[in-house]
């Protein structure tokens, strides 16, 4: 029998643990289940991580086309790092166009852009369009599931194995709902896939003698205010499935429903659990997505100082109702950093604290490369600091 996991029926939102991927809960006093007849499920909020409800969150298990979340984040990383233009063409192999269940009918040999081939991913869920577009960036679809395979322990989620681009059945591929909550998050840290994933019909091939239809296989981006994503699965094995993300004023959540037994279950239990999250709690913005914090110094560097750049939004989340005075918003950069730096390294964090126990920590990465200082710099800079100068 699946356990019921209690939520938190009070008026002040204490968070006070991490779980195992260093995601914060909200602590139980009362249970309720808003996913009764539904094998897994997970609630959380976007900016903070917060789990707001789960029900045996780490349980692995068929994720079906839910899947496709992770093959749109490598996709989305690959637009991100100038390896992928929208306008690319991404032609289709035999064995793309060979993928059964739902597909966009892809022809060997067809041509379509990046921009279409994600419309046919994130809308319709083509099986043809994922494969395409895997073997377009890593040459076959096994080298792109590896690629997959190791973003999962990148984000440290150990309860997540794949085996495919697409989640058609196959062996050793399962995920649990609290990784596709994590990798839901990660997915939409880029803001353009929702551009995608809440359109709810479009058109491809438009303009030829063959046009196809795209209706969006997630309902809710029609039917419920906020709704603009992300991803539906079915399969005999996984029953129905939905990860799906809603935002609200200035917050966003992520809900997981992994195993409901009909679509309309699956729907209200997503239903149920946003409006849970919107009625319950709310968001207090502290730093928007790219302002500038103290720079930290880096020693031997060829630039000494290097600015602190906000990742992505960064709140408090608290009950609705509750003040923001008992929380302290901390810039800690890191000191001792130490010439040639990465971009991506770590250089400092920002913590929030309430009563002195940390409820959220983002990490602040390197915006660029910094090389050791020439021999030249690194004079040129001592004799500026010797006459008083500034460097």
């Amino acid at each position: 029998m699946l356990k019921r996991i209690s939520l938190l029926i009070c008026t002040t939102l204490i968070i006070q643990t991490f779980m195992q991927y260093g995601t914060p809960v909200v602590q139980a006093e009362e249970e309720v289940d808003l996913t009764p007849d539904a094998r897994s499920a997970v609630l959380m909020d976007m900016d903070t991580g917060t789990i707001l409800y789960e029900k045996d969150s780490d349980k692995r298990l068929p994720p079906a086309s839910i899947t496709k979340i992770m093959t749109m984040l490598l996709i989305m990383e690959a637009i991100d790092e100038g390896q992928l233009k929208w306008t690319d063409m991404v032609r289709t192999s035999e064995r793309a166009a060979s993928m059964g269940g739902s597909q966009i009918f892809l022809e060997v040999g067809e041509e379509m852009s990046v921009e279409d081939m994600m419309k046919g991913i994130a809308i319709a869920s083509g099986n043809d369009a994922t494969v395409a577009m895997a073997e377009h960036i890593a040459g076959t679809e096994d080298k792109f599931v590896q690629k997959m395979n190791e973003k999962a322990q990148t984000l440290g989620l150990e309860n997540t194995h794949f085996s495919n681009t697409n989640g058609l059945p196959t062996e050793d591929h399962y995920t649990s709902a609290r990784d596709i909550a994590i990798m839901s998050r990660e997915l939409l840290k880029y803001e353009d896939i929702t551009k995608f994933t809440s359109v709810y019909e479009d058109y491809l091939r438009q303009d030829s003698d063959k046009p196809f239809w795209l209706v969006n296989t997630n309902r809710l981006v029609k039917f419920y205010d906020g709704v603009d994503g992300l991803k539906t699965g079915y399969t005999n094995e996984s029953k129905y499935c939905l990860a799906a993300t809603a935002k609200r004023g200035d917050m966003r959540v992520i809900s997981v429903v992994m195993g409901a037994p009909k679509p309309k279950v699956r729907n209200q239990y997503t239903a149920d659990m946003l409006t849970y999250a919107f009625n319950q709690f709310e968001t207090h913005p502290i730093y928007k997505k790219g302002d500038v914090l103290d720079a930290v110094t880096i020693d031997k560097g060829a630039k000494s100082k290097l600015d602190m750049v906000v990742p992505h939004q960064v709140s408090v989340l608290t009950r609705k109702g509750d003040s923001l005075d008992d929380y302290d918003i901390a810039i800690e950069p890191l000191t001792h950093l130490q010439a040639p730096i990465t971009e991506g390294d770590v250089i400092g964090h920002i913590r929030i604290r309430k009563e002195g126990q940390v409820t959220a920590e983002i990490a602040i990465k390197a915006p660029m490369d910094v090389s050791k200082a020439s021999l030249l710099q690194m004079f040129n800079r001592v004799t500026k600091s010797l006459f008083g100068l500034q460097s």
